[in-house]
């Protein structure tokens, strides 16, 4: 029983660790690198600004994937962001999730 734990513990922390891997891939190839950049302000905010303001908000995931879908405008200045809508709802919450561990 106790190898039958190991092994599924272990299976999944593959999965987050694939998961971490795949979303730097998903952030270019969605669009989000053209204006973002991890740890400095490009066109947009750095990832890892908007990682700290949305870290205490319990509904951030859900909050940041409506923002890459539909677009923003006046959150972190006059610059508005474009909707993403070739980033489907789950490809916006992985994404999400992911701006939120920088």
């Amino acid at each position: 029983m106790k190898a039958v734990w190991m092994g599924m513990v272990a299976a999944s922390a593959l999965l987050v660790v694939g998961t971490a891997q795949a979303s730097p891939d998903l952030a270019k190839s969605s669009g989000c690198l053209n204006c973002h950049m991890v740890d400095k302000k490009l066109v947009g905010p750095a990832l890892k600004d908007i990682a700290a303001k949305y870290k205490a908000d319990p509904k951030a995931v859900d909050y940041l994937a409506g923002k890459i879908q539909k677009g923003s405008q006046g959150v972190w200045g006059p610059v508005p962001m474009p909707p993403n809508a070739k980033v489907n709802e789950a490809d916006a919450k992985t994404l999400a999730q992911w701006i939120l561990t920088q």
